[in-house]
């Protein structure tokens, strides 16, 4: 089974660059967007074979997630009960019959960090609704989660400690929930790897030089790493200032 994840940064926008060549070369069972950054009607994409499911944000041209399923799901939930993050587009789950997918578009702290408390009590939340998940079947939580755990996953490491996206706050919400039993599915192949980045800033040369974040994730419960195949970062694929990440597994017969 593959599974792509990208944050599109405006699906309308990724379409004109070129996002349905990849969509049917990399041929995923199920291909997860974040920041569609569009309403209801705005957009039509003939994906023969696929189920659609959208949630959009309540602003315009803001937030956003999507999901492109071969398989048809058992069912489909929108957001966790929070307010704000049904507003915001944020969070789909599909459940199928072997794992739950949840596919989100984490909050950005902001660079002056002014979204930090909120940030983390929606880490605290999510936490709480993937254990929910987690005690019932196996799941695969993936997305832009905004946030570069290790110094590894980041190139200029020294200099962005406390900043946005890599505060001590935000790497320790990641660090509680790979060690409540969750596994960080590129780390787990590429425990040291440097220069694996998913996002880059649009300032010039910054992507041809891998000045980069990982902050785009495949996370999976300990009970599926058995059954993973790879997972990888697709940074040549241009269209938005991520690139798509793709994980592969074999699915479990228990």
């Amino acid at each position: 089974m593959k599974l792509v994840s990208w944050n599109v940064n405006g699906i309308r926008a990724c379409v004109k660059k070129g996002f349905m060549d990849y969509f049917k070369e990399v041929d995923a069972d199920i291909f997860c967007l974040q920041e569609i950054k569009l309403q209801e009607g705005q957009l039509d994409l003939d994906l023969e074979g696929y189920y659609q499911y959208w949630n959009y944000a309540e602003r315009k041209g803001y937030s956003g997630t999507a999901v492109f399923t071969k398989e048809k799901p058992l069912q489909v939930k929108y957001g966790v009960g929070d307010a704000e993050t049904e507003e915001e587009g944020r969070i789909i789950t599909l459940e199928y019959e072997k794992f739950y997918l949840v596919n989100v578009y984490t909050p950005n702290s902001k660079r002056d960090l002014t979204r930090l408390d909120y940030r983390l009590e929606w880490e605290d939340e999510l936490f709480a609704y993937l254990k929910v998940l987690d005690a019932e079947k196996p799941v695969v939580y993936c997305g832009d989660l905004n946030v570069a755990h290790q110094e590894v996953d980041l190139r200029n490491h020294k200099t962005n400690h406390g900043n946005s996206g890599f505060t001590t706050e935000e790497r320790g919400k990641m660090s509680r929930l790979l060690d409540s039993g969750f596994t960080d599915s590129l780390r787990y192949f590429h425990p040291e790897t440097e220069g694996i980045y998913t996002w880059w800033s649009y300032m010039k040369t910054i992507r041809e030089r891998n000045v980069g974040w990982r902050i785009d994730y495949f996370i999976v419960s300990n009970r599926l790493k058995d059954y993973l195949l790879r997972s990888e970062a697709h940074p040549d694929r241009l269209g938005s200032d991520h690139c798509p990440i793709m994980l592969e597994m074999e699915q479990s017969n228990s």
